[in-house]
């Protein structure tokens, strides 16, 4: 018999406390850092920020997704994404560093660069300082306003099992996704390819959107494992719904390294004098070690794993390679920004691991309290009993 509340468990706040130590520290070694080498530090808060950013949005679009497929890996997954949506709001608190390091940051907010410069000077209309942080509060209002309308309504359908507020969720999820599309293509272009102002790409928005959702959906992973050691939801999952998760997070990983190669290919093939540099940046001075450890870590060991459904349906295997993901996620935006601070060749500082492990230990922190919260499922959406009995195979 399940519990018909499924609260969550007392093991969430031990997750939150430890988290929240462990983040502290991080934190504190990297403000320590600050004042040591201060554009290092930004450069790391960075990659540390995008990486954090990506299981808050990525918790966002695979709420709105399940909203709209109604698919029963998503129900049982739903107060997950929910928990991962909800830190938004600190994460646009946690994005106010960044603006003291601009100038450390992106070349474009140098005005003698920017009159030396005929390309910079042409992209200056757009990118500049006051458009850039209008740009980033409209991103920040609208991922914000979306996690809170849909978490505020799927609470009161627990309340009041009111039908049309499934219908509502699922609306608000078709013009949320565009909405989600086009900010962060916004942002991934202000925040990770000015960076290079001179290069640009029409697939790298999409490059961040499709791991938000890796890394979002592992995430997810990695918890439905740790909750389903204990009650309520011990009785809940089973194999199925692990066979279901690992499928799309299969199906996810192909579409990364899909995109990540097409971007190459077409980049590479037309040999464009505006393009190229990005690449070549990449394969040389050791950074071409980061490029093939992508293509073995985040797509090789993936695919070789998550091919077998004996894997998909092993939940502790599954979890693990979840685990990997995340970690092949800070892979890939290493590789993505990396070299912008290391620009004479593949280069690591501690500041990298500290700003991760600090920002990464309070999100935990935040997204363990998110899901103390509430229920761990949908008590009266319509789709729960159903997602409950139908994983079976």
């Amino acid at each position: 018999m399940h519990d018909a509340t499924y609260t969550p468990p007392a093991s969430l706040d031990a997750l939150r406390r430890q988290s929240l130590i462990i983040g502290v520290i991080g934190l504190l070694a990297a403000a320590a850092g600050a004042f040591l080498n201060p554009g290092q530090f930004f450069h790391s808060y960075l990659l540390a920020y995008l990486l954090w950013l990506a299981a808050a949005l990525g918790g966002l679009a695979l709420t709105m997704l399940q909203h709209l497929s109604g698919g029963g890996w998503g129900v049982v997954l739903r107060r997950i994404f929910e928990a991962s949506a909800r830190t938004l709001p600190w994460m646009a608190l946690f994005f106010v560093p960044l603006l003291f390091g601009l100038r450390d940051l992106y070349p474009w907010t140098d005005t003698a660069a920017v009159a030396a410069d005929h390309i910079l000077k042409e992209k200056a209309p757009y990118l500049n300082v006051p458009f850039f942080l209008a740009r980033a509060a409209l991103c920040f209002a609208v991922w914000i306003g979306l996690a809170l309308a849909l978490t505020r309504w799927s609470a009161e359908q627990d309340r009041t099992g009111d039908p049309a507020l499934a219908v509502r969720m699922r609306n608000t999820s078709a013009i949320g996704m565009v909405l989600y599309f086009a900010t962060m293509t916004v942002a991934a272009i202000d925040w990770a390819m000015s960076l290079e102002p001179h290069w640009f790409s029409t697939m790298y928005g999409f490059l961040f959107v499709i791991g938000q959702a890796l890394m979002g959906l592992a995430i997810a992973i990695v918890m439905a494992r740790k909750l389903s050691a204990e009650a309520p939801m011990s009785g809940v999952y089973n194999a199925g719904h692990f066979h279901d998760f690992g499928k799309l997070l299969f199906a996810f990983t192909m579409v990364w390294a899909y995109l990540s190669f097409s971007q190459f290919l077409i980049i590479w093939s037309a040999n464009l004098p505006e393009e190229i540099p990005w690449y070549q940046h990449r394969l040389s001075h050791g950074w071409e070690l980061i490029g093939i450890g992508l293509v073995v870590f985040h797509f090789a060991v993936p695919f070789i794993v998550l091919l077998s459904r004996r894997s998909k349906r092993n939940a502790s295997l599954l979890a693990g390679m979840a685990m990997w993901l995340i970690a092949a996620r800070f892979l890939d935006l290493f590789y993505l920004i990396g070299p912008e601070a290391y620009p004479h060749g593949l280069g690591f500082h501690w500041l990298d691991a500290a700003a991760a492990v600090g920002l990464g230990g309070v999100w935990v922190a935040l997204f363990a309290a998110n899901l103390k919260s509430r229920p761990l499922l949908p008590l009266r959406d319509e789709g729960l009993e159903r997602a409950l009995h139908g994983a079976q195979h």
